[in-house]
């Protein structure tokens, strides 16, 4: 190992351990406000007096309520953090979330259920996108599909211990006269506020103004951005407004917005897909619910690994996304008569569309630069994330259509299918002054 090597070691696992466990945590957190949701629904049919029939279509909307706020605010979001900074806004983001997901707890009504899950999407606008784009200020493109794995594996995670923590607060139904989703979504979203808070004391805006970096790491790692900077081809956005006439950018769009489609078709239905087939109770729905997000965890962390190493971006995704329809498929063909098998099938699903993320993310963001950066990312994340929109409404359609799941797998299926061929015709070029070949 040079010493140019050892040197870009160092100052990238330094700024790795100094920043990725605190975003870690901070993501933790918002995941298991966004999709605590999922557990909820089991006892929120009796909280609105529904038959299961029209409780179906009241859970897919006000789920997918959340994508829409989202969407809406996601790019004034994130230009804003780009402008005032990630520490200020993300902390900002995060007490507000906090407070709107606790607030659930007084829904009395569907419309109440809408409005507050859209106003949750709306305060929750500009975390992921602003901590995708305040890595760029950190990481060379290099080193990102894994920086992006290891901060994204903080979702998969969250499933894995939020599942049981989930179950058990359902069964404090009844306590102090409140019902066991009212209890889950106080005590979850109370987190929040309190991580904002430190945030803001300690997480830092640029590598300048950090004390444990020295001088020459310092500009041994601006020397590295800058270069980064000027490889995008001429025909990659620099500007705002280009962002919204790039065929690239809307391409990538479209891939997150079907990799979404699946992602949250399958993360805000499995509890009840889960108990559909197995019969367990809330609890032991739970524990189940986060095998698959383990098994993902794993996937993630070494598919971002693999793609840095090699340099490759789409053929990532693109088996990634092969992996994941081949076990939404296997899923509905297996669950009316082997639950197991059913559930070794769905980890797979998951664990292909969370391997995709973090070369997906590292393929976005070495195509913007400039100004274009903080709004294209958001607005990729925006457009994409329509799509947990409507995964919801597509698997909540097709189970009532239908009667049942398994025409609901096949449509996640068929959309990561969709994915992984529309992945492979990106294009790949070669960066100035790189010896590594770079997929664009």
């Amino acid at each position: 190992m040079d010493d140019s090597t050892e040197r870009a070691h160092a100052v990238v696992s330094k700024v790795t351990w100094r920043l990725v466990p605190l975003l870690f945590l901070c993501y933790i957190i918002a995941y298991v406000d966004r999709i605590n949701v999922g557990f909820a629904g089991l006892q929120l049919q009796a909280a609105f007096h529904v038959d299961e029939k029209k409780y179906s279509g009241i859970y897919w909307l006000g789920s997918g309520m959340f994508f829409i706020g989202y969407f809406i605010f996601e790019v004034p979001s994130n230009l804003i953090l780009h402008r005032i900074g990630a520490r200020l806004w993300i902390a900002r983001i995060m007490v507000v979330w906090g407070f709107v997901s606790s607030a659930m707890l007084f829904i009395k009504t569907p419309v109440d259920f809408y409005v507050l899950r859209f106003l949750l999407g709306a305060a929750e606008a500009g975390f992921f996108p602003g901590v995708i784009l305040f890595l760029t200020y950190w990481f060379r493109e290099r080193d990102r599909a894994r920086t992006v794995a290891l901060f994204a594996t903080a979702g998969t995670l969250a499933g894995v211990f939020n599942s049981p923590i989930a179950g058990s607060l359902l069964g404090l139904d009844g306590v102090c006269g409140w019902a066991g989703w009212q209890w889950l979504f106080l005590l979850e979203g109370l987190p929040a506020v309190l991580i904002g808070f430190v945030v803001l004391a300690v997480l830092p805006d640029k590598p300048q103004q950090v004390r444990w970096l020295s001088p020459a790491e310092k500009e041994w790692l601006g020397a590295e951005l800058a270069r980064d900077q000027a490889a995008p081809q001429a025909a990659s956005p620099h500007r705002l407004r280009e962002v919204f006439t790039s065929g690239r950018v809307w391409l990538l769009c479209l891939l997150y917005f079907l990799l979404n489609v699946s992602g949250y078709g399958y993360e805000m239905w499995m509890p009840q897909i889960i108990k559909g087939f197995s019969k367990l109770n809330d609890f032991q729905v739970g524990l189940v619910n986060a095998i698959p997000y383990l098994v993902a965890a794993v996937c993630m962390v070494l598919a971002g690994r693999h793609s840095d190493r090699t340099g490759e971006r789409r053929w990532h995704v693109a088996l990634a996304a092969f992996a994941g329809a081949a076990g939404f498929v296997a899923s509905a063909l297996a669950g009316s008569w082997s639950p197991m098998l059913a559930l070794a099938a769905l980890a797979v699903a998951f664990a292909g569309i969370k391997a995709m993320i973090g070369p997906f993310w590292a393929l976005a963001t070495a195509s913007l630069s400039g100004t274009a950066a903080a709004g294209g990312i958001a607005w990729i994340n925006s457009v994409g994330n329509l799509g947990g929109s409507a995964g919801s409404a597509t698997v909540g359609y097709v189970k009532e259509a239908t009667g049942g799941y398994a025409g609901a797998l096949v449509a996640l299926g068929a959309a990561l299918l969709v994915l992984g061929c529309l992945a492979l015709t990106l294009r790949v070029y070669q960066a100035p002054g790189d010896t590594q070949t770079r997929e664009n």
